[in-house]
Parts: structure tokens; C-alpha cells; sequence
């Protein structure tokens, strides 16, 4: 397991985007879109000279994460990667932080496709277990980036790749 970055709770994800970057000088390295399964949008940043990074994460109301802000609550959780391993591994992982004292939340592999787990140390942070795409996943996921579709038109069209990770 490998401590990736914190994540650190924004109410307003454009203009911490602007502030990070623009004032701080750290660069956007890859974002992504749980609200289809009830989190939010997290935008991962790096410091260039120290490759620290921090992630971004905004929840709209709605989202099961979304709730009354405070100053001070902004440290959302701890991301630790698993690494590109079978989608068994954050259900096993999720146990074992079970097991050592974390309280279980409602994000688990089941209720996430088998990509991430989250629980809650004894101190209220979330800690957040993921895993990337084994090669096998990769190259599928990769098949469909790049599989012909129909435009709007009906006429035949390429899908756009998206930004490897």
C-alpha cells in the first residue's frame, strides 16, 4: 500500500482550482467524476519542484459526502493506492482497516465497482483505498476509448481517448 496524497474538502471547486495553480503554482495532473454513484468531483494537483501532491474534492449537494462546511473540517481524507490489482483487493483491504479499528462506511467495493474502499480512522478522517486498472482492464478500457461510434449526425465517428492516468 502506498500513501498517495490528502484530499482536501473545497465548496467552490473553480476558484480553488484558480488559487492552487494560479497563486500556488501547482499543476493539474488528472481529474475525475464519482457523482454517478454519489461523491463528487476530485481534481489531483502536483507541486512541480517537489512532486507533493493534494487532491481537491467537491461534493454537490446531494452527494453523500456533501454537508454543513466549517473552517478547519477541510481535510477530507488520506488516498492510499492498492496499485493495478484485482478488483478483490479494496474489499480485503476495507476489512483489514475493519479489523484494526476503522468504522465502516457505505463505500466499498461493492458499491463501487471494485475500485475504491473508504473507512474512517479512529481520529473521523477517511482514509481511502484504490485501485488502478490491472493491464488486462487497461487495455479493454483503452478498446473502448478508441471503438467507432455514431455522431449526432448518424454518421460513423471516433471516441475521443481520454487522458491516460
Amino acid at each position: 500500500m502506498e500513501l498517495l496524497s490528502p484530499g482536501i474538502r473545497v465548496t467552490q471547486l473553480d476558484r480553488s482550482l484558480r488559487f492552487y495553480t494560479k497563486t500556488l503554482g501547482l499543476r493539474e495532473v488528472r481529474r475525475g467524476d464519482t457523482r454517478s454513484w454519489g461523491g463528487g468531483i476530485r481534481v489531483l494537483l502536483e507541486d512541480p519542484k517537489s512532486r507533493q501532491r493534494v487532491e481537491l474534492n467537491w461534493y454537490p449537494k446531494g452527494s453523500i459526502f456533501h454537508g454543513p462546511f466549517r473552517p478547519g473540517d477541510a481535510l477530507d481524507h488520506l488516498d492510499f493506492d492498492l496499485g493495478p490489482v484485482p478488483v478483490s483487493a479494496p474489499e480485503r483491504a476495507y476489512r483489514r482497516l475493519l479489523r484494526g479499528g476503522a468504522r465502516a462506511t457505505r463505500y466499498h467495493a461493492a458499491t463501487t465497482a471494485g475500485w475504491m474502499a473508504s473507512a474512517i480512522d479512529p481520529n473521523g478522517i477517511w482514509i481511502v483505498l484504490t485501485r488502478r486498472p490491472t493491464p488486462k482492464e487497461q487495455r479493454a478500457m483503452e478498446a473502448v476509448d478508441t471503438a467507432p461510434v455514431s455522431t449526432a449526425a448518424g454518421s460513423p465517428g471516433t471516441r475521443r481517448r481520454r487522458a491516460k492516468a
